[in-house]
């Protein structure tokens, strides 16, 4: 029973919000995206596209940029690829942007198989934009790479193919590595596509058998650029352009050259729908070279789409893959009076000729054919374009490529054969009836890669595989221990359980109904804010709550917040921290509950007329000393990351409770800073420097937000309501104004709502204190408890 209760919960504790990681906005020097982690990717402001490992194979990963579609989870659109050629291994591997700027992707830690090769001496990061660009890029906003540079086998909107880049297809629609077409400028400035195989190449669009003037394209240019706009214009400098079938409407568009050849435009309205084929290259895929492989003909049924046949006597090298195409069964000998020729119609094997001749018999062209050993047959036809009609033509082949059957072609194949063979080779129908694409299975290729591995000493060893199970054990007793208090607490007659719970916890889980009931069906509210509202509630014990519920359309970063102030502010017991009473997790409800301040927020209380200069200092100190034990005096230090007057709460008799915990993080005692963090956190108005230039995040940024807090204490004004840099330039240069005396310039920064009545030395403590909170070196600031250090020293000598 004990070992299936475990089984049954560890997907609970697995998929819990505590363990959730927020995707990264950016990426910032000395820091990596590792391939460990599935939540270590970069997202795009709108979230339109999403960056980070993609799976291509068994244990093999390449980094990529695909459209964040919902349930995508292994055939999401891919439009970049990094790596295409050489995945990494799925342990270990990262995405580092280095000190010195270069971003680089290595192997299981070891091997470096990508990098960007770029140096900056200034900050860099790395970021996607919400046209799928990924790009890296310094302070000034200067790109030192982008991806729209590089591109795979997509072009997306605006952005340009030029001269020196060209589209590579995938090698199949599973195999992401890089295959045999291309999309290029050539060296006449034609766009074209090329079949570039293991052994041969062949352009097929254009068609080559026009000229390219013929069709429209201009070769006087030297641009050679091309861009696809968001509207479906697609326009390119040899004169080249189309419109897509939806032309007009702004939609989501990629340029792809697919595995079969065809390069085609996609659209769709959002990643909701699907994609649809808006235009393409070639109506008739038969047409793309190298589709069939050597030896073989393409035929195309509209309806059944592409399929391959080998030619008489041959048979495919590979069933899996047809651009292997076929290979004999017979040997061929070089005494022309051993071999014969089939004749196969309307069949057309294009380029790859040993000779052209006009006007030949047909005679004539077996006769040179024969005299060949390497001639594998020739076309016989009796028109050609650009020449005059009912004329015959000999195309003598040594290689039999591109193959393509159609019963307008007016012409036919003659297939070198031996006259006496064992084979009784079959039509060219039956061959067409047999001959299927085998897709049973999937070919995989073994990078030929070595990781070494160190030999790790047997104690090492023993004490690993000791503590794992020393872990696991205590892992089970603490589980079995939180489901015997959840059983308990949840069962309404069991008294002695919720008292157990709440005096081991210091506070309780509530159910909803609980809650909804000493709120009165959550009528009266008392506070509001973008990621709860705040109700007023009695306890069954009578005392006064304040109940914040999560606004319900919160989203994942919300439900990590809610956690975060769980598990962070349950743990925390000082006089100036709120005093949290439990919470609500039951279904998508996520309620905190708190003691209930009389008083309000800081913020309420300096709007008003409420606050003296007494209870002011005495708020300023209390809110300090709260901080003090955050940053260096309670078990685990903590950073609050969001310090302003509405997070500062204040009881019955105006002493300060520090609140809101949603954004903090934990910091660490050797340097008393956090790990990097993915963006930027607290208020407008209150912010520190360090979060806008990706600058080392230490406890200092908390210090410099209390800095703020003391001047809107003093003066009254807000600083979200105008520039920080100029509420504290204000001050700064009325109280150094050498025409007004000291007296005077402490009066024209006050808060005009005390009416004169306030302790000078306080407040020049007060300001002193504040200004040097708000340094732009966070090294020049004091710490929260060398400012609770000089209130409490200048408070004596005030007295």
């Amino acid at each position: 029973m004990a070992t299936s209760l475990v089984f049954l919960a560890l997907p609970l504790l697995l998929s819990s919000p505590l363990l959730l990681i927020s995707a990264f906005d950016n990426l910032t020097e000395d820091s990596s995206l590792s391939v460990d982690n599935t939540n270590d990717v970069l997202i795009s402001p709108k979230g339109t596209f999403i960056a980070g490992f993609f799976p291509v194979g068994i244990n093999a990963y390449c980094f990529a940029i695909w459209y964040n579609e919902p349930f995508c989870t292994n055939n999401c659109t891919i439009v970049w690829m990094a790596n295409r050629d050489a995945p990494v291994n799925g342990k270990r591997s990262k995405l580092t942007l280095q000190k010195s700027g270069n971003l680089i992707l290595t192997d299981a830690g070891q091997l470096t198989v990508w990098s960007t090769d770029t140096v900056s001496e200034s900050l860099v990061r790395l970021s996607i934009l919400d046209n799928g660009n990924l790009v890296l890029q310094n302070l000034e906003g200067f790109f030192l790479w982008q991806s729209f540079n590089f591109p795979t086998n997509t072009i997306l909107t605006l952005q340009a193919l030029t001269g020196d880049k060209q589209l590579v297809s995938s090698r199949s629609e599973s195999n992401y590595s890089s295959g045999f077409f291309k999309l290029y400028f050539d060296t006449d400035n034609v766009l074209r596509l090329l079949y570039d195989g293991v052994d041969t190449q062949s352009i097929y669009w254009p068609d080559p058998e026009i000229l390219s003037f013929t069709v429209g394209r201009n070769t006087y240019n030297n641009s050679r650029s091309a861009f696809l706009d968001i509207l479906g214009n697609f326009s390119s400098s040899d004169a080249f352009h189309f419109r897509s079938a939806d032309y007009g409407l702004e939609l989501q568009r990629r340029l792809t050259i697919d595995s079969d050849g065809n390069l085609r435009l996609y659209s769709r309205a959002d990643e909701r729908d699907k994609w649809s084929v808006s235009w393409q290259a070639m109506s008739d895929p038969c047409r793309i070279h190298g589709i069939c492989g050597p030896n073989s003909a393409c035929s195309y049924d509209p309806y059944f789409g592409r399929k391959c046949s080998c030619l008489t006597g041959f048979k495919f090298q590979d069933a899996k893959d047809w651009s292997m195409g076929c290979e004999p069964e017979f040997s061929l000998s070089c005494s022309p009076n051993e071999t014969t020729y089939i004749q196969l119609t309307h069949l057309d094997f294009y380029g790859y000729d040993y000779r052209f001749s006009p006007n030949e018999t047909l005679d004539l062209c077996k006769s040179v054919c024969s005299e060949r050993c390497d001639c594998q047959g020739f076309q016989f036809r009796f028109t050609k374009q650009g020449y005059p009609d009912d004329v015959p033509y000999c195309f003598v082949k040594p290689l039999l490529l591109n193959g393509h059957r159609s019963v307008n072609f007016p012409g036919n194949i003659y297939l070198k054969v031996p006259k006496t063979s064992p084979l009784n080779f079959p039509s060219i129908k039956q061959i067409d009836e047999v001959n299927r694409l085998d897709c049973s299975g999937e070919v995989i290729k073994q990078l030929d890669r070595v990781y070494t591995k160190s030999q790790a000493n047997e104690t090492v060893r023993f004490i690993l595989w000791f503590t794992s199970i020393l872990g696991i054990v205590e892992f089970l007793v603490i589980f079995f221990t939180w489901w015997f208090l959840l059983r308990t607490h949840q069962d309404p007659d069991s008294t002695i359980g919720k008292d157990f719970l709440q005096n081991a916890t210091g506070f309780r889980r509530f159910t909803y109904d609980e809650l909804k009931k000493v709120t009165r069906g959550f009528s009266q509210e008392i506070g509001r804010g973008a990621g709860g509202i705040i109700y007023k509630g009695i306890l069954s014990d009578q005392r006064v709550a304040a109940v914040k519920q999560l606004i319900n359309e919160a989203s994942d970063q919300g439900e990590a917040e809610f956690w975060a102030e769980v598990s962070i502010i349950g743990k925390l017991n000082h006089m100036n921290l709120i005093e949290i009473w439990g919470y609500c997790a039951e279904g998508k409800h996520r309620l905190l509950v708190y003691k209930y301040m009389e008083n309000g927020s800081l913020a309420e209380n300096v709007s008003s007329n409420r606050l003296d200069w007494e209870k002011r200092f005495s708020i300023a100190l209390g809110t300090a000393k709260g901080l003090a034990y955050l940053h260096e005096e309670c078990l685990d230090w903590v950073l609050h990351c969001d310090v302003k007057p509405q997070n500062i709460l204040l009881d019955s008799d105006y002493q300060p409770k520090v609140s809101d915990f949603g954004l903090s993080r934990p910091l660490k005692k050797d340097n008393n800073e956090v790990s990097k963090l993915s963006r930027i956190r607290g208020t407008r108005g209150y912010i520190a420097p360090e979060w806008v230039f990706n600058q080392p995040i230490t406890s200092k940024v908390d210090v410099y937000s209390y800095g703020m807090v003391l001047l809107e204490i003093v003066t009254g004004k807000n600083p979200t309501a105008v520039e920080d840099r100029r509420l504290v330039s204000w001050v700064k240069e009325t109280i150094n104004d050498a025409s007004n005396n000291g007296d005077l310039r402490m009066q024209m920064i006050l808060d005009a709502k005390l009416e004169g009545e306030y302790d000078k030395i306080q407040v020049e403590i007060l300001v002193g204190v504040a200004l040097k909170c708000v340094e732009e070196d966070k090294d020049a600031r004091p710490t929260m408890k060398q400012v609770v250090e000089m209130l409490l020293c200048n408070q004596k000598v005030s007295k």
